[in-house]
């Protein structure tokens, strides 16, 4: 009898134990899910990181616009914008799989723009693939094919579509 109700004291122990490790790691993988306060794109090394409170929290290889050296300055011209913006929106519904879009133009854009009399352009996103492409995967780094958007395969679109938010600053890096 007295080794049962050992038993039973164990066991419960153990249990109360094991709730207790859930929790902790619950929580812990809450923590980890907070929102990204920055985004920093260098284009020169296709990358794009992610951070919080000065910490590197997810870092991703991309593909750019086209014309990815230097920095946008016309309505077509497939460059992918440099400067400082903020993600201003959010779309599931896009034409590529999830969009988050870029505050391009800027102030600065809009007056290079006026200067040469030209339209500065605009949509610039960060996305995943085209919609029903998602098996291209990784494949799509092997050239720049965008507009000027930064692309991310499908699986990366959905993390950082979990860590960032409207306001977000980005700063796109030559």
């Amino acid at each position: 009898m007295e080794i049962g109700r050992q038993f039973r004291g164990s066991a419960r122990i153990s249990a109360a134990t094991l709730v207790m490790f859930v929790v902790i790691g619950a929580s812990l993988s809450l923590s980890a899910e907070e929102p990204a306060d920055r985004i920093v794109i260098e284009k020169s090394a296709h990358r794009m990181a992610l951070y919080r409170s000065g910490l590197l929290v997810h870092q991703y290889k991309v593909s750019l616009g086209g014309q990815p050296v230097g920095p946008k300055t016309r309505q077509g011209d497939h460059r992918t914008p440099e400067g400082q913006y903020f993600i201003e929106g959010r779309n599931e519904h896009s034409h590529y799989y999830k969009s988050l879009r870029i505050s391009y133009p800027n102030a600065t854009d809009l007056q290079r723009a006026r200067e040469q009399k030209v339209s500065p352009g605009g949509d610039i996103m960060i996305h995943g693939l085209p919609n029903g492409e998602r098996f291209i995967g990784k494949l799509h780094l092997l050239h720049d094919w965008t507009e000027g958007c930064i692309a991310v395969t499908d699986e990366e679109m959905d993390e950082i579509w979990a860590l960032v938010r409207v306001g977000t600053p980005v700063e796109i890096r030559p």
